[in-house]
């Protein structure tokens, strides 16, 4: 399932990324491309071992921590560290599907992708082309969100980031591991954490039906859950 995530960060920590991004010398994107996708990725990237980007990275993930839709949807084990890109003059990214495993940069370990996620850090109207297109079983969806907002969505999906024609598309992007590996079993915790959320803030936190649906959803993750 497709997530909007919005307001991961505020547009006064955007203005900041963008200030202190125009200090670095951009490299090229392909370093962190898969041999398949290699081929058709055009862009440019903050380098991975700068003290920027993992100081930018920081941010966003001390954000997730904090943001309750994030992690009602993600269900999140462990996140691999924020990268950030920038399309421009006609740069974009083919069609292709994320590597299934990763390694967290300086480090020997590996994790597992089941979540992709790209945090916008261009408003919409900064540039043209440039849509994040994601394909699911029910077709093709182009996303543009504003600046500080997330599109979180499953790894497994094949996705394209389309040329961009005038202007600079700025983003984040990364990967997480959930606890919940299968995307249809994510999908119904969501649902049904949302739905107790919802009855919360009805009936209370110590009506029965909340302690009851909040006991199915602790039982199924029990069930599922991978640690």
């Amino acid at each position: 399932m497709i997530h909007h995530i919005p307001q991961v960060l505020s547009k006064e920590q955007v203005r900041y990324f963008r200030d202190e991004m125009n200090k670095i010398e951009w490299v090229n994107g392909k370093v962190t491309a898969g041999t398949l996708s290699a081929s058709v990725k055009q862009n440019q990237q903050l380098p991975e071992d700068h003290p920027l980007t993992h100081h930018l990275g920081n941010i966003i993930l001390e954000s997730l921590g904090q943001h309750p839709l994030f992690l009602s949807a993600a269900i999140p084990l462990d996140i691999i560290p924020p990268l950030f890109n920038r399309y421009e003059h006609n740069e974009h990214f083919g069609f292709h599907v994320d590597n299934s495993i990763r390694r967290i940069r300086g480090t020997k370990d590996r994790l597992r992708t089941d979540l992709s996620c790209t945090v916008f850090l261009s408003e919409p109207d900064e540039y043209e082309g440039g849509e994040l297109v994601v394909e699911d079983t029910y077709g093709y969806h182009e996303i543009r969100l504003p600046a500080g907002d997330m599109i979180l969505y499953p790894s497994t999906s094949l996705h394209e980031v389309t040329a961009v024609t005038q202007g600079c598309r700025i983003a984040s992007f990364f990967w997480v591991q959930s606890m919940i590996r299968d995307d249809a079993e994510r999908h119904i915790l969501f649902n049904l954490d949302q739905t107790i959320q919802n009855l919360r803030m009805q009936l209370g936190d110590h009506h029965e039906e909340v302690i009851k649906l909040t006991s199915l959803y602790h039982n199924l993750m029990r069930k599922w859950a991978e640690l």
